[in-house]
């Protein structure tokens, strides 16, 4: 496929992504760049979270009401958290966070991505929190509002398997470039949404594949370079290295060159209240013909011949 026409169905990706962030993850608390206080977990599936804000105000919140998810299914609501900020008001019609009994007891789940605390609950099921720095500009671009370079800290609480993210990286484009394809299931079910979020549209199922690359022609370190929305049906996506312009909406509109680091790195937050998973991986040397084919048929497997967004990148 030629350059310009690469240049302008990747474009119109980065342009859906830029309207749908933040996407509403039911996991996530309303407060931002919060300093870490502690996670108490009771007998009763309740979660107690201590943290003081940017402004240097404690909060108290009650967490509960979820565990796990649901399969996707557009005609059943999600697992979604209660939320109580006010320590017990709401739940309990006075403040009961001093009288909050915890049994937590130590963590000895799965290693996590970004973790500031973990516990196992009395009933064996998990609770987690994560810091993450979700809304960083793509293309590599700096902070130009004050919410981009803020952390987010998300809440979790599961038992059994965690959400499965599988990666590969492959070349696309007849081997001119290099990308990256997976999809994210969940105990063996796709993981997807039934519209893509934006300004105007909601969809609390929806699920983004949030790409960065490290040491890049955007420079030293981590940057974020872009993110998918997973496809509904095989919850899968794909994305590709290539010159793409800017989004609308950001301070200049030009092409920015392909974003291929030494490696490259892929986060999403599971289904319902389940953890924040990711994977990372070395970038890709010249195009071998030979492990192309092996990841062609890593491709037909993970994102199937019918999704016709991606088969140009296969």
């Amino acid at each position: 496929m030629p350059a310009r026409i690469v240049l302008i169905l990747t474009a119109l990706a980065v342009v859906f992504l830029s309207l749908a962030s933040p996407s509403g993850a039911s996991e996530q608390f309303g407060d931002l760049d919060v300093s870490f206080e502690s996670l108490q977990v009771n007998d009763r599936g309740e979660a107690l979270v201590t943290y003081r804000t940017s402004r240097g105000v404690l909060r108290n919140v009650y967490v509960w009401g979820a565990i796990n998810a649901n399969r996707t299914d557009p005609t059943k609501p999600q697992q979604r958290f209660r939320f109580d900020y006010a320590g017990g008001w709401k739940k309990n019609g006075r403040q009961t966070w001093r009288e909050f009994k915890n049994r937590c007891r130590p963590y000895d789940g799965p290693a996590l991505v970004w973790l500031v605390a973990a516990c196992k609950a009395p009933d064996g099921s998990y609770w987690a929190l994560q810091r993450w720095q979700r809304m960083l500009p793509m293309r590599g671009i700096e902070p130009f509002r004050p919410e981009q370079a803020a952390f987010e800290l998300h809440i979790s609480h599961w038992s059994g398997e965690l959400p499965l993210l599988e990666i590969s990286q492959n070349w696309t484009y007849g081997g001119a470039w290099q990308g990256l394809f997976g999809r994210l299931t969940y105990r063996g079910d796709p993981v997807f949404g039934y519209r893509t979020p934006s300004t105007t549209k909601r969809d609390p199922n929806a699920r983004f594949f949030y790409v960065d690359t490290f040491n890049s022609v955007f420079g030293a370190g981590w940057k974020h370079d872009a993110g998918k929305v997973a496809h509904s049906r095989n919850g899968a996506f794909c994305y590709s290295f290539v010159p793409q312009m800017t989004p609308p909406g950001y301070p200049t509109r030009v092409v920015r060159p392909p974003g291929n680091g030494e490696r490259h790195r892929v986060t999403v937050m599971g289904p319902g209240v389940t953890p924040v998973v990711q994977w990372e991986g070395p970038a890709l040397g010249r195009n071998d013909p030979q492990q192309d084919r092996q990841f062609n048929a890593l491709f037909d497997r993970i994102v199937g011949p019918d999704d016709r967004v991606c088969i140009p990148e296969r």
